[in-house]
C-alpha cells in the first residue's frame, strides 16, 4: 500500500484561534504552511462566548493587531454590538468589547485561510510527531534541546515531513463532555476529539495535565420574556478593535443583549442537587478556571450573594439561540431546566443546547521558552489553551507569537519575545512560561505592573515595528504609524509651548467650565492637566489649533494628563530590563553554585529561566538567591 508523503515547511495542528493566527503568520512570511483540524467546520469556532475581547482582553486583541494578526480585524468584519468597557475609569483599563456573530466570524476567518497565498487547510487528525536525535555539535546556538521535528503523521497514515511543528489543539485532546451522569467522549459542541496525539507527546517527555472549562446553555430566543430583563445597548460611537479598520465602516445598527438576575430559588435548586454535578460528585478529574466559575461554584462559593449577574447573548443575527453568559454548569438537563426557568424572563425557556463542562489533556507550560518554543525540542512550537490558558483572545496571541518563532527559527533569525514592559502579551506568556498553575489562565489587566504603559490605545505605536521588521506589517501601514506619532509628538510639545494668560475671555472661559482663573500666564498643556478641563475644551481659546485625528487627540490628552505617572513607570521599566538583560547560559550547572539555597536551585534546574530578571520570578527563588546568582554569572562570563 503506498502512503502519503508530503514535504512542506510548518504543520499546525489545530485551527481554533490560535492555529488560524499562527497558520496565517508563518504562510505571509513565505513558509508552506499546512493546517490540520479535526473539521474544516470547526475553523475559528467560538464554542463558548459569543464576543471577542472584554476586560484585558480587549488590549491583547490590539496588540495582535498591530503585530500584524488577524483577529482584529475579523471581528470588525462580523460583529453585532461593541462597547469600551471600564470607560468610568482611567485609560490604563479602558478595554473594548464586541458581540461576533459567531457564524459569520468563522466562516469569514475560513475564508481569509483558503484565500492566503502557501497554506494548505486539511481535515485529518494529526496522532504522531516524528523526531529525531538532535546533533548539537554542528549548531553555535546554546539550545537544551535533544530532539528535533522532523514532520507529523496522521491517523490515516499520512506523513507529513516538515522542520517546525505548532500545537494548538486547544480542548480536543482526550476531550470528554459532561451533563450530569451523560458523558459523551467529544471536543466542544459534539466535533470529533483528537484521542491519538496525547499518547505521542507523553513519549517525547512531555509532561501534560488535566484542565476543565464550562459553557452555559442556548436558548431559544422566541421563549424568552426580554420585558423582565434589562437591555444593554452598545456604544453610540464604535470604536473598531483594528488600526487599519476605518472607523466609518463599523457604524453600525446594533443589536441589543439582555440583563437579569439568579435568585434565591435558583440557588435552592442547585443546592439541592450537587450531589449530580459531575465537578462535586468527583468525577470531573481536570481544574476548572478560577475567574469564569460555574454556577454550581458560584453559589457554593459566594454563600453570602443572593443573586448573581445573567447576561443574554445573541449568537448571531440569523439564529435565534441565545447565549446564557454567567451560568456554565455541568448539572443533568432536568436540573439545568429547573434552574434555568427561575431567572426572571426564563420561565418558559426551552433550552436549544445543553451546558456541560468539558475536560481536555494541555501541558505544562514551563517546558517551553519564552518563543514558545519548547525546551527539550527544538523545532517543536505551541499555543493557545494546550498552554493552560483560557479564552481565545489569549490563544490568539500565544498562536501569533508561536506562528512567528516558528518562521524566524526556519528562516535563521532571532526569536521575538516581548517582554513584560512591552506588551499585554509578553505579560501573558512570560506568566505562563515561568509561573506555576494549577487552573487555565486568564489574563487580567491587574496582572500587567506596567499597565499605564500598555494601554490597548495606544499598541500600535508600542508594537507597529515589531511587527514590520518581522514582515508582517506593511511598510505603508508602518509608515503610517511613524506619521501618526509624529502628529502627537509635536502636538504635545505645541501645547506645553503655548501660553495663554489672564485675558478676559479666558478667564471667562475657565468660570464657565468650573475651572479655577489665572492669575500669570500658564501652558495649553497645564490647562489640559486640570481634571475638569479636556483638550477639546480649550478648542475655544487655542487659536492655533489645527485639526487633528481623533486617535491623536486621545494619545495628546492622555500624555499629557498622566505625564508624572508614565514618567514614573518608565523608570520603573529601566530597572527591570537591566535585570532582563542579564542572560544565563542554558548550560548552566546550577548545583556548581554552592551557596544557593536547596529550592532555589531545585526551581531553577526545574524552569531553566532564561534571564535573571525570569529568575527572579519563579516562586521559592528569593532576592538573596538572586543576589548569589549574579556573582556567580559574573565570575562566569570572566571564565
Amino acid at each position: 500500500m503506498l502512503q502519503i508523503r508530503e514535504q512542506v515547511d510548518v504543520c499546525v495542528v489545530g485551527a481554533g484561534h490560535a492555529g488560524c493566527e499562527a497558520a496565517l503568520a508563518c504562510a505571509r512570511l513565505g513558509l508552506e504552511t499546512v493546517i490540520f483540524t479535526v473539521s474544516v467546520d470547526s475553523i475559528a469556532l467560538m464554542p463558548c462566548n459569543p464576543n471577542v475581547g472584554g476586560t484585558s482582553k480587549g488590549h491583547l486583541v490590539r496588540e495582535v493587531d498591530a503585530l500584524g494578526g488577524e483577529m482584529g480585524k475579523n471581528i470588525d468584519k462580523t460583529f453585532i454590538q461593541s462597547k469600551m468597557l471600564n470607560k468610568s475609569k482611567g485609560p490604563a483599563v479602558h478595554s473594548l468589547r464586541a458581540q461576533a456573530d459567531k457564524a459569520e466570524y468563522s466562516r469569514a476567518m475560513r475564508k481569509v485561510l483558503e484565500n492566503q497565498e502557501h497554506i494548505t487547510i486539511k481535515q485529518a487528525e494529526v496522532c504522531e510527531l516524528l523526531t529525531e536525535a538532535c546533533d548539537n555539535s554542528t549548531t553555535s546556538d546554546e539550545s537544551i534541546a535533544t530532539k528535533k521535528i522532523i514532520g507529523v503523521k496522521t491517523a490515516t497514515g499520512a506523513i507529513y515531513e516538515c522542520k517546525a511543528v505548532i500545537l494548538c489543539t486547544g480542548t480536543y485532546l482526550k476531550a470528554r463532555c459532561l451533563c450530569g451522569e451523560t458523558i459523551t467522549y467529544t471536543g466542544p459542541n459534539g466535533l470529533q476529539a483528537a484521542n491519538h496525539l496525547s499518547d505521542s507527546l507523553r513519549n517525547l517527555g512531555i509532561e501534560m495535565r488535566r484542565f476543565k472549562t464550562g459553557t452555559p446553555a442556548r436558548m431559544d430566543g422566541r421563549t424568552i420574556d426580554y420585558s423582565k430583563m434589562e437591555e444593554q445597548f452598545g456604544d453610540e460611537r464604535i470604536i473598531p478593535f483594528s488600526f487599519s479598520t476605518n472607523p466609518e465602516d463599523v457604524q453600525i445598527d446594533q443589536v441589543s443583549c439582555w440583563l437579569t438576575y439568579t435568585n434565591e430559588n435558583t440557588h435552592e435548586i442547585i443546592k439541592a442537587n450537587l450531589d449530580r454535578s459531575p465537578i462535586y460528585a468527583g468525577i470531573i478529574e481536570g481544574t476548572g478556571p478560577r475567574y469564569c466559575p460555574s454556577i454550581e461554584d458560584k453559589v457554593v462559593k459566594f454563600a453570602d450573594k443572593d443573586r448573581h449577574q445573567v447576561f443574554i447573548e445573541p449568537e448571531g443575527l440569523h439564529t435565534n439561540e441565545m447565549y446564557v453568559g454567567g451560568m456554565s454548569s455541568s448539572l443533568p438537563e432536568d436540573v439545568q431546566l429547573a434552574m434555568y426557568r427561575t431567572v426572571p424572563g426564563l420561565e418558559n425557556c426551552k433550552i436549544v443546547r445543553n451546558a456541560y463542562a468539558i475536560e481536555y489533556d494541555c501541558i505544562d507550560s514551563r517546558q517551553l521558552y519564552p518563543s514558545l518554543e519548547f525546551k527539550d525540542i527544538k523545532g517543536l512550537f505551541s499555543g493557545g489553551q494546550f498552554n493552560g490558558s483560557s479564552g481565545y483572545e489569549e490563544a490568539a496571541a500565544q498562536g501569533l507569537i508561536a506562528g512567528i518563532n516558528a518562521a524566524m527559527s526556519i528562516l535563521g533569525k532571532e526569536p521575538v519575545v516581548l517582554d513584560r514592559s512591552q506588551a499585554y502579551i509578553g505579560v501573558l506568556i512570560d506568566d505562563l512560561v515561568t509561573k506555576e498553575s494549577f487552573e487555565p489562565y486568564r489574563m487580567m489587566t491587574s496582572r500587567a505592573e506596567y499597565r499605564l504603559l500598555l494601554r490597548q490605545d495606544n499598541a500600535d505605536l508600542r508594537l507597529r515595528q515589531i511587527g514590520y521588521e518581522v514582515g508582517l506589517v506593511s511598510k505603508e501601514v508602518y509608515e503610517a504609524t511613524l506619521h501618526k506619532k509624529e502628529l502627537i509628538e509635536r502636538e504635545v510639545q505645541r501645547l506645553k509651548n503655548t501660553v495663554v494668560g489672564a485675558a478676559k475671555e479666558n478667564q471667562e472661559f475657565l468660570v464657565s467650565h468650573g475651572s479655577a482663573t489665572l492669575k500669570t500666564g500658564t501652558s495649553l498643556a497645564e490647562l489640559v492637566c486640570r481634571p475638569e478641563l479636556s483638550y477639546e475644551d480649550l478648542a475655544e481659546i487655542d487659536k492655533e489649533r489645527t485639526l487633528l485625528p481623533t486617535d491623536v487627540i486621545e494619545q495628546v490628552e492622555i500624555e499629557i494628563k498622566y505625564e508624572g505617572y508614565i514618567l514614573r513607570q518608565q523608570r520603573q521599566v529601566e530597572q527591570y530590563k537591566k535585570m532582563e538583560k542579564k542572560r544565563i547560559p542554558a548550560d548552566i550547572d546550577y548545583n556548581d553554585i554552592s551557596s544557593l539555597r536547596l529550592e532555589a536551585r531545585q526551581k531553577l534546574i526545574a524552569y531553566k529561566p532564561v534571564s535573571v530578571g525570569q529568575a527572579s520570578r519563579i516562586s521559592g527563588v528569593s532576592p538573596a538567591d538572586i543576589s548569589v546568582l549574579l556573582v556567580y554569572l559574573e565570575r562566569y562570563s570572566k571564565r
